[in-house]
């Protein structure tokens, strides 16, 4: 039994949403971890603020890359 058009696109969004979701779960975890080395303030310092910006610059570049590269598109 074939699934409908419909419930098949509403199946693809919820994959994509599911790996969206992911990614910035993963994103959070590593640039925190690796930005915010003390007990957090009210704001970021200058330096976290730079490191999250530049950590989550690369994690998205690297993640572009990779997608490329496993669909086949260089």
């Amino acid at each position: 039994m074939d699934a409908s058009p419909d419930l098949q696109r509403l199946l693809e969004q919820e994959k994509e949403r599911m790996m969206v979701n992911e990614i910035v779960s993963k994103l959070t975890s590593e640039c925190w971890d690796k930005c915010v080395t003390g007990a957090p303030g009210s704001k970021f310092s200058s330096g976290e603020t730079t490191c999250m910006t530049n950590c989550a610059q690369r994690f998205l570049d690297m993640s572009q890359l990779i997608a490329r590269k496993l669909g086949g598109s260089q």
